[in-house]
C-alpha cells in the first residue's frame, strides 16, 4: 500500500462516525456567513504579483516533526503579518498533527483583526460533512486531491462547495489527474510536485504540467518550495500562486521570506 492509500484508508475510518446528510440548505446558510469575505480564488487571481499560500503544518510523513508545539494563531499572525495571501490549515492530526480547532482559532483570530486573508482547509477531504465542517469554522476553500477520489466523490464534494459558495482547490500530480480533474471544471488546479505514493518531490512536475492547464485556469505550485528561487523557478512557468508550509515553519524570517518569494529577481 502507498503512503496516500495508506492515509486514505484511516481517513475513511476516522470520519465514518461523523457522517450525515448534509442538506444544500444547511450549505448555504453557513455559506451567507462568508458573504463580504475576500475569496480563495480572487487573492490567488492577483496579476500584479505571485500570490504565496502559507501552510499551518506541525508534522508531515516526508518531513517528520516540524514545529510539533507551534501555536496555529501565533503562526497565522506571523504569516498575516508578512503580506501571505492566503493561509492554508492543516486539520488532520494523525499524519499532519493538525486540528478542526485551528481552523476555528484561526479564522476567529483573522475576524477579530479584521484581516481578510482567506484561509483553505487542508485535510483528506471525502464526505460532504467535512465541507460543512470547513464552512462553519469559516474558511473559504477546501482541498480535493483528485487522485484519491472517485469521479463521483469529486461531482459530490464540489456541489456541497458550490452550494456554501467557497473554492475548491483541484490537488494533481500527473497528466492523466489533469485530464480527470478537467472534467469538473476547475477554476483553481494545484500541482502537487510531490508524489503521494512515494512523497518524492521534483518541482520538474510543475514545469511538465502547466503548459497542459488550461490558461482560463488559476495555477498554484504545491510542495517543495524551498527557497525564494523555487517560487521564481514556478513563476517563470505560470504560476500564479504557491503553496509553501514546512519552509516557512522553519524561517526565521518569514516576513522576509515571503516577501522575497513575490520579489522579481
Amino acid at each position: 500500500m502507498d503512503k496516500l492509500d495508506e492515509i486514505m484508508e484511516w481517513k475513511r475510518k476516522e470520519i465514518a462516525p461523523k457522517i450525515r446528510p448534509v442538506s444544500n440548505h444547511e450549505l448555504n446558510q453557513l455559506g451567507k456567513c462568508l458573504q463580504g469575505k475576500t475569496s480563495f480564488l480572487d487573492v490567488l487571481a492577483n496579476p500584479e504579483e505571485l500570490s504565496v499560500i502559507a501552510e499551518i503544518k506541525r508534522k508531515s510523513p516526508s518531513a517528520g516533526m516540524i514545529a510539533e508545539n507551534a501555536s496555529a494563531v501565533e503562526q497565522a499572525r506571523a504569516y498575516v503579518n508578512a503580506k501571505a495571501d492566503a493561509l492554508s490549515v492543516l486539520t488532520d492530526d494523525k499524519f499532519f498533527g493538525g486540528q478542526m480547532e485551528d481552523l476555528w482559532e484561526v479564522n476567529d483570530f483573522l475576524t477579530q483583526h479584521q484581516r481578510s486573508t482567506p484561509t483553505i482547509r487542508k485535510d483528506f477531504m471525502i464526505e460532504p460533512i467535512q465541507v460543512l465542517e470547513a464552512v462553519e469554522a469559516g474558511s473559504q476553500a477546501i482541498l480535493l486531491i483528485v487522485r484519491a477520489l472517485s469521479d463521483d466523490e469529486l461531482k459530490r464534494l464540489r456541489e456541497c462547495a458550490d452550494h456554501a459558495n467557497i473554492d475548491c482547490l483541484y490537488e494533481i500530480h500527473t497528466e492523466a489527474e489533469l485530464e480527470k480533474a478537467i472534467l469538473h471544471n476547475p477554476r483553481i488546479i494545484g500541482v502537487n510536485n510531490r508524489d503521494l505514493a512515494r512523497f518524492v518531490t521534483d518541482l520538474s512536475v510543475t514545469e511538465e504540467l502547466f503548459p497542459l492547464i488550461p490558461a482560463e485556469i488559476i495555477k498554484g505550485s504545491e510542495s517543495g518550495i524551498l527557497c525564494p528561487e523555487d517560487a521564481w523557478r514556478v513563476r517563470d512557468v505560470g504560476a500564479d500562486a504557491v503553496l509553501c508550509g514546512e519552509a516557512l515553519m522553519r524561517a526565521e524570517d518569514t516576513e522576509s521570506f515571503i516577501q522575497e518569494m513575490k520579489d522579481e529577481e
